[in-house]
């Protein structure tokens, strides 16, 4: 999971001898939502009324549901052809899907190019071993254990993004081979709520399990909100607090859904040249104008080195912050400008 813990605060406003707009009389309220991508969606905003932010909020909220039910692998919906149809459909017969999911397919196929393969969506047959695995391990860690190695690379022969073959014109997706399986977890949260922030109205806060997402500044004198990136090793200290009035704030680390074999902790992100959790760095994150290209982001410089992060980065007018396994937080050269504390 990407997850930054953001926190509700403002920026306190210099006043000097200019006279500054007057806050509006509104008040902030805060909606929280259980249910959507298995993780926690917070909304937070200014509005006339509870009942006014509440619709705003709950329309949010029934916005992600849909994207949830559309991107799921596990589930099964009423009436709705989802991923989890395509891949029970796989060497079969290409399944109709709703143009949401094409979209994101796309872009999908597009982040792939442009991390060389660091973040691949057809690799849900190998994450699918690890993810078994780890369930396992933390329901009884006396008997955690990794994936078969020879069971690794069977499923990574099953990878090859090519086979995932999208009709635009029928709406329609289809995986070539019958042993591919797409697993969208590096994408879908970030995807979606950039899609719904899109849509939303201005001076919104949209967490969506850290995903996190500002539609514009606090209020209408321009405060920015303020996002707290978390230490991996825990804690109540954040490694940083950013100033944002708009685009988003992701984080890639090693700190959730992991798993102790042997003592070694076992994390989320494959590196899908080894097939095993890549050691760089224990988290990154990473500021840019779209939340589902900085998803990808995060999760292609959690598998690089430091320069091949920054030269990515570089294409796509982001900016990042590394911290490798002593603790140690390396910067790309915009980055001190967001921070605030």
């Amino acid at each position: 999971m990407k997850r930054i813990l953001v926190l509700f605060l403002s920026l306190l406003l210099l006043v000097g001898c200019t006279k500054l707009p007057q806050p509006s009389a509104n008040k902030q309220y805060t909606a929280t939502f259980l249910e959507l991508f298995d993780t926690v969606t917070t909304v937070v905003g200014q509005a006339e009324s509870k009942e006014a932010f509440e619709k705003t909020a709950y329309a949010i909220r029934d916005d992600l549901q849909t994207y949830h039910q559309l991107f799921d692998i596990y589930e099964e919906y009423p009436g709705i052809n989802n991923l989890k149809t395509v891949n029970d459909q796989a060497g079969i017969a290409p399944v109709q899907v709703d143009s949401r999911i094409i979209q994101m397919l796309l872009d999908c196929k597009a982040y792939y190019e442009a991390t060389d393969g660091r973040v691949n969506v057809a690799m849900g047959s190998v994450l699918k071993l690890w993810h078994e695995a780890r369930e396992e391990g933390i329901n009884d860690p006396s008997q955690a254990k990794l994936p078969d190695e020879n069971a690794l690379a069977e499923a990574a022969r099953h990878t090859d993004l090519s086979k995932l073959i999208i009709d635009e014109a029928a709406s329609t997706v289809y995986l070539s081979d019958s042993h591919m399986r797409l697993d969208v977890g590096a994408i879908a949260k970030g995807w979606a709520a950039q899609k719904v922030a899109g849509n939303a109205p201005k001076g919104l806060l949209i967490s969506v399990g850290g995903n996190v997402c500002a539609t514009g500044p606090k209020d209408g004198i321009g405060t920015p909100w303020v996002v707290g990136i978390q230490n991996p090793d825990g804690g109540e200290n954040y490694l940083h607090t950013l100033a944002i009035t708009g685009g988003c704030v992701v984080t890639s680390g090693d700190y959730q859904r992991a798993y102790v074999v042997d003592g070694k902790v076992y994390h989320h992100i494959i590196d899908p040249d080894t097939r095993y959790p890549s050691a760089y760095w224990r988290s990154v994150t990473v500021v840019c104008a779209d939340s589902g290209l900085a998803d990808a982001l995060s999760t292609a410089l959690f598998l690089l080195p430091r320069e091949a992060g920054q030269s990515l980065l570089d294409q796509w007018n982001a900016e990042a912050m590394w911290v490798d396994a002593a603790g140690n937080r390396s910067y790309s050269p915009g980055f001190s400008a967001l921070i605030r504390t």
